[in-house]
């Protein structure tokens, strides 16, 4: 039995192309794909709308007590900002915050190192981060005022429960996620200790640190703002959320979005400017994130 010949293709001859007719290989982005591919315009953008959305909501309410404008609002954040004691009491937070968020970081170090460092270490970080992370910080509020009194340790201390677990759980995740290959590659240089841990599995894991981080400063804000509108109660001495709280009695609506704005903006910058720039020098830069 004869096999059939294979089928004949087809010639095809095709004309030569140059270099001009290839088009235009790289040409400039409009206006619009650049806004498009710039995170700071789509965000402006975003903001935007938002403000456009709140305005047009409190024109339509009609009623500057209970939904002030975000004109009047800015006004009101300007005037308490320039001549009223919007900024001291900033200021009051911010020097409050920081002690209670470096505090938390500093303990959240230590139970970490432990743990990595030691089985007993683990067990222990695992054991108060399952008993006190589901725990509201602010709940401890009253024992704070029992035990430091009306004052800014009792803030710290509130500040600290906040921060202390977030940042150790993450931090204790990222350590576990790091790879075998750099473990052994540490120890054979003789690594332990503090040395291991600053110089392998901080670096490796520094993601999950940076997000601990971050869930941390959320907390910590969230929780001295509620801590300081009670505290507020008590004492006529306060930060931002005394502000808040004080001018709600008042019946100062306008001042009290003005609080709230000062919050947001707060949030804002320090999401959008610091970790932003921590991210972009480290993870960012080492290629361990997008």
């Amino acid at each position: 039995m004869q096999k059939a010949a294979p089928p004949v293709r087809p010639e095809f001859v095709h004309r030569e192309v140059t270099g001009g007719d290839l088009g235009v290989a790289e040409r400039p982005l409009s206006l619009t794909d650049r806004l498009r591919n710039n995170e700071i315009a789509r965000k402006a953008f975003i903001l935007a709308v938002l403000a456009l959305a709140w305005e047009g909501y409190a024109r339509w309410v009609g009623n500057d007590l209970l939904f002030p404008t975000l004109s009047d609002t800015l006004v009101a954040f300007w005037d308490a900002t320039t001549r009223g004691a919007l900024l001291d009491r900033i200021a009051t937070s911010l020097k409050i915050l920081s002690m209670g968020y470096g505090a938390g970081i500093a303990l959240a170090a230590v139970f970490t190192t432990l743990a990595v460092s030691t089985r007993i270490g683990t067990d222990l970080l695992s054991t108060l981060t399952a008993m006190f992370n589901p725990l509201p910080a602010i709940a401890l509020l009253p024992l704070a005022l029992l035990w430091f009194g009306l004052g800014i340790p009792s803030f710290v201390f509130v500040i600290v429960h906040s921060v202390l677990w977030a940042v150790a759980l993450n931090t204790h995740t990222g350590f576990l996620a790091v790879p075998e290959t750099l473990r052994m590659a540490g120890r054979n240089v003789g690594l332990s200790g503090l040395g291991y841990v600053t110089r392998i599995l901080i670096p490796a894991a520094f993601p999950s640190i940076l997000a601990g981080l971050k869930i941390g400063w959320a907390f910590a804000w969230r929780t001295l703002i509620a801590a300081e509108l009670v505290f507020g109660t008590s004492s006529r001495s306060g930060g931002l959320g005394w502000y808040i709280f004080e001018n709600k009695n008042q019946m100062e609506t306008t001042n009290v979005f003005a609080g709230l704005l000062a919050v947001i903006l707060i949030g804002l910058f320090v999401e959008s400017v610091i970790f932003r720039w921590i991210e972009r020098h480290t993870v960012r830069k080492w290629g361990m994130q997008r």
